[in-house]
């Protein structure tokens, strides 16, 4: 069944009003409008819009407020803010707060229906996610991500929205989370997506060539300088440039580094001359810059230049329910590479993958999948195939240690999961086989693993 869009916008100007429902309505697409905002907060409680339209200033009740009001009762709702007058710290706190554009009025019709039109098409393919199971892994990936715990969602939903106004951003988490996949995502949604992404890996360069491998240098500058050379910032002028473990930034470049940022001016290493840039800035860290700056490691003043906004990325054991997920995913990658059929994995060896701590993140799960994908010789990957120190941990929680009763749906989920490596992973063999449906074995399956150490169904005694 076909999904009404609803959009609501709320202006004081009867003639924005005009406009808007002018330009967007049309088929399936139904556009309201109020021009008092008292009015136009009754009706998103009583209407629950897909979008609302709201004029940033307007008597009695602020478009900001009435933001974080509708943002408090729906954060579901997309909410696109009007403005007369475009300042880049409003538009930061506007998404901040919940809102997902930030437009100026006069409003151009085809820039708004292109942005209306991409969150129509965001609602759409939600609703659509939700009434076909079959497209979960599909609705999963975001660029080169892959993820639907609400960890995960958060991170997308926070990229998504910064991506079209940041100068600067910084992204942080433990090493393996995904930083430069994060970083890439924010290139290609960002209105330079069409122009260079330029990464730079900070811990990689040696600490005396540091200024000339961002900035340049002219011939002579120094010994070895024997032509003129591009730094990086040169290169991504236009586009964007990714300053990964920008922690290890030595402390005497980061206020040559801070100017750059400040000023989008470069000189190379040896040359007066002023080059002028336009860059956006993406930088990412596993450290704790901020017990950096209190040890006097890090400038606090490139800190906050450098986090405008942020975005944290989980660590893979507080998104463990992102493991089935992520495992198809590299699954097939690994697959198609090693020009392998492989069905799927054992259930032994998955719950071993979900007792483990990844310590490595993501990226260490990606590696073990591929270690096992090389290595077996079979349908399905088994425990032999995994990386030694997996297999070595699950002897770590000592022999003959009890294994801990099961829940129901712990039970279900075990004995979905080996029906399903018995047919192959064939998911409509197994659902007959259970006598379920292939919806309802897809909802089993979403259940967590067990976890401790407990003995899977079909575990052979010893292994």
């Amino acid at each position: 069944m076909r999904h009404l869009i609803k959009i609501l916008a709320i202006d004081d100007d009867a003639g924005v009003l005009s406009v808007v429902k002018a330009a967007l309505t049309g088929d399936g697409i139904e556009v309201l409008v109020a021009n008092d905002p008292t009015v136009g907060w009754e009706m998103v409680r009583q209407l629950n819009p897909d979008i609302v339209l709201l004029d940033l200033v307007m008597p009695a009740l602020g478009g900001m407020e009435l933001l974080d009001k509708i943002v408090d009762w729906n954060p579901s709702i997309d909410v696109v803010l009007l403005t007369g007058e475009y300042r880049i710290e409003y538009a930061v706190e506007a998404i901040q707060r919940g809102a997902c554009d930030y437009l100026t009025k006069p409003v151009e019709i085809e820039l708004l229906r292109e942005r209306v039109g991409k969150l129509i098409a965001g609602t759409q393919n939600r609703l659509r996610s939700i009434e076909i199971e079959e497209a979960f892994v599909r609705a999963s990936q975001f660029g080169e991500m892959v993820g639907r715990s609400p960890e995960m969602l958060d991170a997308f939903v926070r990229l998504q929205r910064i991506a079209p106004h940041y100068r600067s951003a910084l992204i942080t988490g433990e090493t393996g989370t995904g930083k430069e996949l994060a970083a890439r995502a924010l290139h290609a949604l960002s209105p330079v997506s069409t122009r260079p992404l330029v990464v730079c890996n900070c811990a990689a360069i040696v600490e005396t060539l540091f200024e000339s491998e961002l900035f340049g240098h002219v011939k002579g500058a120094f010994t070895g300088a024997v032509q003129d050379r591009t730094g990086m910032f040169e290169s991504a002028n236009g586009g964007t440039i990714f300053l990964d473990e920008i922690g290890e930034v030595p402390l005497v470049s980061q206020s040559k580094l801070l100017r750059v940022l400040q000023n989008q001016e470069v000189q190379r290493v040896g040359s007066s001359a002023v080059r002028t840039l336009n860059v956006r800035v993406i930088a990412a860290t596993n450290r704790d810059l901020r017990a950096m700056i209190a040890k006097n490691q890090f400038r606090e003043d490139l800190y906050y230049r450098l986090s405008m906004v942020r975005v944290q990325l989980p660590r893979l054991v507080d998104r463990k329910q992102d493991l089935p997920l992520l495992e198809r995913h590299f699954l097939e990658e690994f697959s198609r590479r090693f020009a392998k059929r492989i069905k799927g994995i054992t259930h032994r060896a998955q719950g071993l993958l979900a007792r483990y701590p990844w310590p490595g993140n993501v990226r260490e799960l990606e590696n073990a999948i591929g270690h096992a994908c090389m290595m077996t010789a079979g349908d399905n990957i088994d425990v032999r195939d995994l990386p030694e120190d997996l297999q070595n941990y699950r002897h770590t929680q000592g022999p003959g240690a009890a294994a801990p009763l099961l829940t129901l749906a712990e039970a279900g989920r075990c004995h979905a999961q080996y029906v399903l490596d018995r047919v192959g992973g064939n998911k409509q063999e197994a659902a007959e086989i259970l006598g379920i449906s292939r919806n309802t074995l897809y909802r089993i399956l979403k259940e967590p693993l067990p976890s401790n150490g407990q003995t899977e169904p079909g575990a052979e005694p010893g292994h």
